[in-house]
């Protein structure tokens, strides 16, 4: 049986995100197999047919949002739990993790994925959290979602009691998840090597991932972060700056996502331009958790060097929300108010970062992140008869600022 056609037309703005930047008033899109056909003005493709139709004339349509750093198993087993000043929740967070049933994370899982696609949300980076990955297929199939797993593993102490593992299981665990789970959900589903940070990880793990990750044609992620003392560190142990150590190890490269990324200089920011490194940053965790932002965050400078920068929402311990709009908005305004200087982040790119550029960041880019003819119709609908949405002259201006 073929693939239903689609036709969304009339759309009251169509938000390409494609090589012209095209913001495309009155416009219609026509999808077959799950990938865009036509683009363009109504009018323009008002001889194409549909097997379905979708009147847009109150909608705006842009690509769908990539979360490029969500811990979802236990997203909603701690929402508003912690008060604001407990400090650092991991290790509670870790400990309730290691409690949960398959059951409980099957039913967190999905009540998270509502949520992201609610919000806009078609593909999402899951740093390791997942527990029992079997028992949340099953979620993912219903949602139709896209998403990138691992199996968190180190093989060093830490105080938040994670996986640990001897250097060779490690490698040898997360060879046999990718091999189990990459590609599954026809193709959906991508499984990346997930080692949780480098002070967790002898060098020794991180370069038996990061093989394991380009023999398999797949990413690798980590949490890292940089900073005065931690260079400091660093450079005694190893005469390198903490991302310069990761590049001396093999860790870093067009297939490496690192997340948070607070607290580089412009030493490190070189080195992530350098080997094609991606990051995902998460503004909101970062301002509520009074990370220091004004003084650390350096998401102006990665992307004037051409450094792939993503968004994420991180988890409701941290941010309390799973929604991408806000993580634009907050990531559009923070920058503006540290720097002094309202030409910061503009709206325009706070979009590209949750669509093409976190798109790229995933190593999806070439599929997803703009609506253009040949890319798959991963897609959002906004209800612009929503009271936020009026009065409507700028789509993009409204969606980050403003949109719900």
């Amino acid at each position: 049986m073929r693939d239903q056609s689609l036709k969304i037309e009339n759309a009251r703005y169509v938000v390409t995100v494609d090589t012209q930047r095209r913001i495309i008033q009155d416009g219609s899109i026509l999808i077959e197999g799950g990938r865009i056909r036509g683009v363009g003005k109504a009018a323009d493709l008002e001889g194409a047919r549909a097997d379905r139709v979708i009147d847009a004339r109150h909608r705006v349509v842009t690509p769908g949002f990539f979360n490029g750093h969500m811990h979802i198993s236990y997203a909603h087993a701690v929402r508003g739990i912690f008060p604001d000043d407990l400090g650092s929740p991991l290790v509670h967070v870790f400990n309730l993790q290691a409690a949960m049933t398959e059951e409980e994370e099957y039913y967190t899982s999905l009540l998270a994925i509502v949520e992201l696609v609610k919000n806009g949300t078609v593909c999402f980076v899951d740093p390791g959290s997942t527990k029992f990955p079997d028992a949340c297929l099953q979620a993912y199939t219903d949602a139709g979602i896209r998403v990138i797993l691992g199996e968190c593993v180190t093989d060093r102490e830490s105080p938040w009691n994670l996986p640990r593992y001897a250097t060779g299981e490690a490698v040898a665990r997360t060879a046999s998840f990718v091999q189990k789970w990459h590609g599954r959900l026809q193709g959906r589903l991508s499984a990346w090597a997930m080692p949780f940070s480098p002070e967790t990880c002898s060098a020794d793990m991180l370069r038996g991932l990061k093989q394991v990750a380009d023999e398999h044609r797949t990413g690798l992620t980590l949490h890292h972060g940089s900073g005065p003392q931690a260079r400091k560190e660093y450079l005694a142990r190893h005469g390198l700056r903490p991302t310069e150590y990761l590049e001396s190890i093999g860790t870093l490269g067009p297939n490496v996502l690192l997340a948070h990324v607070l607290g580089l200089d412009d030493a490190e920011i070189d080195c992530l331009a350098r080997t094609g490194t991606s990051v995902a940053m998460c503004p909101v965790t970062a301002a509520k958790g009074g990370r220091g932002v004004p003084e650390h965050g350096r998401m102006p400078e990665l992307l004037a060097k051409g450094v792939k920068v993503a968004l994420g929402c991180d988890s409701p311990n941290n941010s309390n929300h799973l929604d991408l709009v806000r993580s634009m908005n907050m990531a559009a305004v923070q920058y503006k108010d540290a720097r002094q200087d309202l030409r910061q982040i503009p709206a325009e790119t706070a979009l590209e970062m949750a669509t093409l550029i976190g798109a790229r960041a995933l190593g999806l880019g070439d599929e997803l992140g703009s609506i253009e003819p040949g890319k798959k119709a991963d897609l959002v609908l906004f209800d612009t008869q929503r009271p936020e949405w009026q009065a409507l002259f700028n789509p993009i201006n409204n969606l980050v600022y403003n949109a719900d």
